[in-house]
């Protein structure tokens, strides 16, 4: 990443563009207190079956929906809503089993509903889920546009559900993104609009546009809760909203992350083109790492050789994450 010195630019944040994270947290935190929830996990709600936990996730695709808008190309925004929400139950140690969508529109149109039935379905398949139902809602006084969320189900033994907190001592393992996801657009979209368009080809990468690789789907981290389950993760962190802060859901430790994986070009793109400060960067992306666990060293030696992960930093004393210079609180 590079750190522009142009005073002359303004800076990009995030809360300036639209999205304070501390506020939205802070909502999230009233609306849970106001019906006195019992949530069991950082990232989904456990419902106790008697020998197995239901579980339930549910997240939409953010304003990545603006620029499949503003391209008219709807293909792969299916294939955030289920990463979004199939992540999270991965994340707590449970297995996705089933989805349903949930579509509203200003105005039917039957190509819109076509491309987007399209991502779900690949979504599906990459996450072996099975859809079994959703709702398309015309509310043309309520809604411009569209918006795409969902919600999805997952069954875990109740053995097998992570224990979600680190320890010290614990290695931790990334896994790579495959570029922004769906957290963060906000912050992107007015940064490279700034002096771009979204047709204009992205000079950082192969022959795709700006618009093109912004749209690049969230990877799907399914494949992962088998060997994460056989060597022993204590907790795991989908690196969503509030990018590397999401680490400390894993506990009040110090996350000291030695060796990074790369990010890829966009981050760089998204970073220069917004004056964007490397801290506000690593607080927003995930910055090239989509999903991150902590255990024990011999289990994360072997997690990494059975999987596309990496051993990237280990757990010790204190509340932050240091990466590449930063320390995030």
């Amino acid at each position: 990443m590079t750190e522009t010195d142009d005073a002359d630019e303004e800076r990009l944040t995030y809360a300036e563009t639209g999205v304070d994270i501390e506020a939205s947290e802070d909502a999230t935190a009233a609306l849970l207190e106001a019906f006195g929830s019992n949530l069991r996990t950082e990232y989904a709600g456990l419902l106790d079956i008697g020998d197995r936990y239901l579980a339930l996730a549910t997240d939409g695709v953010g304003t990545k929906l603006l620029v499949a808008e503003a391209i008219a190309d709807f293909s792969t925004i299916g294939i955030d809503c289920i990463a979004m929400n199939a992540n999270d139950l991965v994340a707590a140690g449970v297995e996705p089993v089933a989805f349903v969508d949930y579509l509203a529109v200003d105005d039917p149109d039957e190509e819109l509903t076509n491309e987007i039935g399209e991502g779900l379905a690949v979504g599906l398949e990459q996450a072996d889920l099975t859809m079994l139902g959703g709702e398309t809602a015309v509310m043309p006084e309520v809604v411009t546009g569209f918006d795409l969320a969902g919600t999805c189900v997952g069954l875990a033994e109740k053995g097998d559900i992570f224990e979600g907190e680190a320890q010290v001592g614990d290695v931790l393992v990334g896994f790579p993104s495959n570029g922004i996801h769906s957290n963060g657009l906000t912050l992107a979209r007015e940064a490279v609009t700034r002096d771009h368009e979204y047709t204009d080809e992205f000079p950082l990468g192969p022959e795709r546009t700006i618009g093109e690789e912004l749209l690049r789907p969230t990877r799907i981290y399914t494949d992962l809760l088998e060997p994460m389950r056989v060597h022993g993760v204590h907790a795991a962190a989908h690196v969503t909203g509030g990018g590397w802060t999401n680490l400390l859901r894993m506990g009040d430790y110090e996350y000291v992350i030695d060796e990074p994986l790369p990010a890829q070009p966009i981050f760089e793109f998204v970073q220069d083109a917004g004056n964007v400060t490397a801290d506000e960067m690593h607080r927003t992306f995930n910055m090239g790492t989509g999903f991150v666990v902590a255990l024990p060293e011999d289990g994360a030696k072997d997690l990494a050789a059975d999987t596309d992960g990496r051993i990237i930093g280990h757990v010790t004393e204190g509340n932050s994450v240091e990466i590449r210079g930063l320390s995030l609180s």
